[in-house]
């Protein structure tokens, strides 16, 4: 067989398969061609006798994600729910405190109201940066030169709703909120569809997983491209300076194509030679955004014994010595391979990435028990674990992360194909970037923008709306009028001090008229 194709796609993801399938489905010749000894990418699905199945990578599939949903069915997979019957927990202060909801209450009166205040203002933002374009936001420059740090010092007046959103920072991006622009962070969030969708498991970005693990969906593709997807390949030059792009891997194979989709992280273009060089923006772009940091940690038990205390196995953990800060069920739909999973997120990823496998465990199960309130949890029967930070060719999981400044600057450089290289991965996603669903619609748009540049489709084409999942319906986001009418603290202070101001005016002009009708 030739090495001759139209479109050599670099990057055996979710997004690169997606990719190829679509231009393999509209009548080209494609390969793919991967670094590693398996396809998947940030997906990676682990299979051994202790536990079925298990996603040490990217997991979760939701409502609103329609591309992700349409592909996996028509691949033949089903999703189940993520278990959420029981009560989830909120330890805070080294106590538990069960809650059902996507969001742990809060009894102070003054914090209800900064809680309150603190996601509605991000989703306020949120909504005045555009998906496809958030630096065209009107305060783009004034929020990408701030840190998230920032912007949670100036919105939160209570240490509680502070603590909280720190740790939904480090979930959703696995990196410090004094290390990404606030910019980019409101960003990420509304292009998931608010606090509450990202943040929620029922009706939200972690409500089901894939039967058999997410890796069928790049795996099943393989199996429909058969030998056009090449394994240990990993791409070191390319050369467009002729008529066809010439593609190298480290093997010293040559590939040769009319164009070139990218669907690896952008940090990982430093690896790949270009010649001619890449333009001044892009080259700069991929030495500006780096991955973040999480180390996914599953452990095994004989029986979901959480569940007999009516948990869920949800723990939202605010404790700066605690390794985990959130975990979810990891049990089988029928009870089997009971199992928690815990993501050590951002700072400490890289604190405790020095211990061995079976220190982390250690700590890890000492955590649960405590905050579970059950000794059974110091008896595992089996631990898995995947240090995504330590992967050649990911360098980081779940995605690429945005400091400040670099949004406003490189932002619209994130897509910009570059001569015949077209550009796919869910960084260059505009809805659920970060996620499957942002690598499936990254992948499918830069095929479609191959087919258009050879003549093949409109331009109108390239970006398409997906229809609604028929299997996982979305149910609407709804706030009460409670939340979207509570004052802010300051605005609280505001109506004290006013009332206080209006009551002595009161008694002013009383004690006047007392002194007027004596008279």
């Amino acid at each position: 067989m030739s090495n001759k194709y139209d479109v050599i796609v670099v990057g055996g993801g979710i997004s690169g398969m997606a990719a190829a399938k679509l231009l393999h489905e509209s009548g080209l010749s494609v390969v793919v061609l991967e670094a590693r000894d398996r396809v998947g990418g940030r997906t990676y699905t682990v299979r051994n006798k202790h536990v079925k199945y298990v996603d040490l990578g990217g997991s979760y599939v939701g409502p609103t994600q329609n591309r992700i949903l349409r592909l996996s069915k028509e691949l033949g997979l089903e999703t189940y729910k993520v278990n959420e019957v029981q009560r989830l927990i909120h330890h805070v202060k080294g106590k538990s405190y069960p809650f059902k909801g996507p969001f742990p209450p809060v009894w102070n009166p003054i914090a209800i109201l900064d809680h309150n205040n603190l996601w509605r203002t991000m989703d306020e933002m949120g909504k005045q940066i555009p998906s496809d374009a958030p630096w065209k936001a009107p305060l783009a420059e004034e929020w990408d030169s701030m840190t998230m740090k920032e912007l949670l010092d100036k919105i939160c007046w209570t240490e509680s709703a502070k603590q909280l959103a720190i740790l939904v920072v480090n979930l959703c991006v696995t990196a410090e909120p004094h290390e990404i622009s606030a910019l980019w962070f409101l960003w990420y969030v509304k292009q998931c569809g608010g606090t509450t969708r990202i943040m929620s498991t029922t009706n939200g970005g972690q409500e089901r997983k894939f039967i058999g693990g997410s890796s069928q969906v790049s795996e099943k593709i393989m199996e429909l491209l058969g030998d056009r997807v090449k394994l240990e390949r990993p791409v070191v030059h390319i050369d467009q300076s002729g008529d066809d792009v010439i593609v190298e891997t480290l093997n010293h194979e040559i590939y040769e194509a009319k164009y070139v989709i990218s669907a690896v992280p952008a940090p990982l273009g430093m690896k790949i030679h270009f010649k001619p060089p890449l333009p001044m923006m892009r080259n700069q772009l991929i030495s500006r955004v780096p991955m973040g940091s999480v180390i996914k940690c599953m452990v095994y038990y004989q029986e979901p014994f959480w569940r007999k205390k009516d948990y869920c196995g949800t723990m939202i953990i605010e404790d700066e010595e605690a390794p985990i800060a959130y975990t979810l069920d990891e049990t089988k739909p029928d009870g089997s391979y009971a199992a928690i999973t815990g993501f050590i997120l951002a700072h400490k990823a890289r604190k405790l990435a020095h211990l061995t496998k079976e220190e982390r465990k250690r700590k890890i199960c000492e955590l649960y028990a405590k905050v579970l309130g059950s000794k059974e949890a110091l008896k595992p029967v089996h631990y898995e674990e995947k240090n995504w930070c330590e992967e050649q060719y990911s360098g980081g999981c779940y995605t690429t992360y945005f400091p400040p400044g670099i949004m406003t600057q490189y932002g619209r450089v994130l897509r910009q194909s570059v001569g015949k290289i077209y550009f796919a991965g869910t960084e260059t996603a505009t809805h659920w970037s970060g996620y499957m669903e942002g690598a499936v619609q990254a992948g499918e748009r830069a095929a479609r923008e191959v087919l258009h540049a050879m003549g093949k489709i409109p331009e109108d084409e390239i970006w398409q709306s997906e229809p609604e999942s028929e299997d996982v319906p979305t149910l609407p986001i709804t706030t009460t009028f409670l939340e979207r009418n509570l004052p802010s603290v300051p605005g609280l202070l505001k109506l004290i001090g006013f009332s206080l101001a209006f009551s002595s005016a009161a008694a002013l002009i009383s004690s006047y008229k007392g002194f007027f009708f004596r008279k």
